[in-house]
């Protein structure tokens, strides 16, 4: 069972919507966090009237056999909070673990590099493995992620610290409940609830508290795969004609699972619909974390920006840089590999009249 096979596109989910362009922190949409998936906290979700969720419910068919054996994946990212600080006093030893004390600010150039605050995200997942499908408990599996922090010294032209990275996550618990159903004929439901447990204000902070420093304690960019082996999941966006009252019947709840990989052996369930097998373009140079990627598009704006906004761009954050460096170098073959490509060309089987 090899989950990597699917985690190309599995990625392009997890980082929709990461950083948005122009690709830079100043600019507001980027300010504005903006993301598929988002399982806020439960207390938090039962403050706000709108459609912010805590949970997310999947729910699929597989043709199982006695040897079938399922894996679930759930993956999502964590939210870090980078903060910016200029040192009080030079620091002279840079490999100390204690960090001197330092006043917060909003930018500090440095070696001739500006670095402002911005929240960067962590991979994180959960996987159980080697599942009976036909018979599984519905008893929840818990996570907990703790707190934790790091910090790195930015230093002058002459080596000196001046200033430092500071990188803090905020504890997060969740669970992950299984559970089965036999249908008929080798058929079975899974259902997996991915929940958010995490309490992290109080009920008086719950009114006040902004969606910005909600995405702190969030599962960010939450979907989940699963994998079988010895079994075949059933298509829910084309199920064949024998089990489609069973399909009718499956209930998802803030995803949408699809086929996925070349075979029927894995199902990616995701926030963003998605078609069965879905497929990153082979003229992609990469992904650009924009909504339904338009590359070309994306590719020759990038190019338009300023000397000053690329500088942004480029000193944002290691992903956000990639993109810059990798657009600003692609060959003039590779752009025009963007350009006008047909697909999914079928035959005409009866002239039209």
């Amino acid at each position: 069972m090899n989950l990597d096979r699917i985690e190309n596109i599995a990625d392009a989910v997890l980082y929709e919507g990461y950083m948005l362009y122009p690709y830079r922190p100043s600019s507001i949409k980027n300010q504005k966090r903006w993301n598929f998936g988002v399982l806020y906290p439960p207390h938090y979700c039962e403050q706000q009237e709108g459609l912010d969720r805590c949970s997310m419910q999947t729910e699929c068919l597989i043709k199982a056999y006695p040897a079938s054996r399922v894996t679930v994946k759930v993956r999502f990212l964590q939210i870090v909070q980078r903060t910016i600080g200029k040192l009080l006093a030079p620091a002279m030893d840079v490999q100390s673990a204690n960090v001197p004390a330092f006043e917060r600010v909003d930018h500090l150039e440095v070696a001739g590099r500006v670095y402002q605050p911005w929240q960067d995200a962590i991979e994180r997942d959960f996987v159980l493995h080697d599942l009976d499908p036909r018979s599984l408990p519905c008893s929840p599996s818990t996570f907990f992620i703790p707190e934790g922090k790091t910090s790195e010294f930015l230093c002058d032209e002459q080596g000196l610290p001046v200033g430092v990275i500071e990188k803090k996550w905020n504890p997060l618990c969740g669970s992950v409940e299984i559970s089965s159903e036999n249908c008929r004929d080798g058929i079975v439901k899974l259902r997996v609830k991915v929940h958010n447990l995490t309490r992290s204000v109080s009920q008086a902070e719950l009114k006040s508290a902004i969606r910005e420093s909600v995405l702190l304690d969030s599962l960010v960019s939450a979907h989940t795969i699963l994998s079988a082996d010895n079994g075949e999941f059933i298509s829910l966006l084309e199920p064949p004609a024998y089990c489609a009252d069973l399909v009718a019947d499956c209930n998802n709840l803030g995803t949408w699972p699809v086929l996925a990989g070349s075979d029927a052996s894995c199902v990616l369930s995701s926030p963003i619909i998605l078609y069965d097998h879905p497929q990153i373009a082979p003229e992609s140079a990469g992904t650009l974390f924009d909504s339904t990627e338009i590359d070309e598009i994306l590719s020759l704006r990038i190019l338009t920006l300023t000397d000053a906004e690329k500088q942004e761009m480029r000193q944002s954050d290691d992903r956000t840089r990639e993109i810059l460096e990798r657009t600003e170098n692609m060959p003039e073959e590779q752009f025009m590999k963007l350009h006008g490509v047909l697909r999914g060309l079928t035959t005409v089987s009866e002239e039209l009249s």
